[in-house]
């Protein structure tokens, strides 16, 4: 029988990355596995320094740590003990499958189908697709919801 031995779950704050860290965590339970909760932020959005109206980086890594922490004591909860979380500044595109999944031996990296932003989806594709197509290992695009129904979102970021 196939199992993981190190389960890599990106997250976002969207509706779908939950729905991904539910099966994340429930295959890292059944595998015994390690679980590595990844979160990066999206660095195109600060790339112009000339730009007054950018975000504050500093509340992009406020919020990334606080996601992470909000994940790794649900993961905590459901009886997982090994767990790493993971923030980055970059490009999700590129950093999750070429360099963290990499860097922690991920034998299946596991995301949502949707992020956050529609619109960057649209202009340069999704980060799944990405994931897909650069992973070294076996990938999970979860599309559908597996969310207990007491289940509340860790921070509040969608409707």
């Amino acid at each position: 029988m196939l199992s993981y031995d190190r389960v890599l779950i990106a997250v976002d704050g969207s509706r779908d990355a939950e729905w991904a860290f539910n099966k994340a965590v429930e295959t890292a339970k059944r595998n015994e596995a390690a679980l590595y909760v990844v979160h990066i932020i999206d660095g195109r959005s600060y790339a112009d320094i000339m730009t007054e109206d950018r975000p504050d980086i500093g509340e992009a890594e406020s919020y990334s740590q606080k996601l992470l922490a909000g994940y790794k004591e649900l993961a905590v909860s459901s009886g997982l003990s090994d767990i790493e979380v993971i923030s980055d500044v970059g490009s999700p595109d590129i950093l999750i499958p070429k360099k963290i999944a990499v860097e922690v031996a991920a034998d299946l990296i596991i995301c949502g189908s949707e992020g956050m932003n529609a619109v960057e989806r649209f202009i340069l594709g999704s980060t799944s697709e990405s994931i897909v197509r650069h992973a070294k290992c076996d990938v999970l695009v979860v599309r559908t919801e597996t969310v207990p129904d007491d289940f509340e979102p860790i921070v509040a970021v969608h409707q």
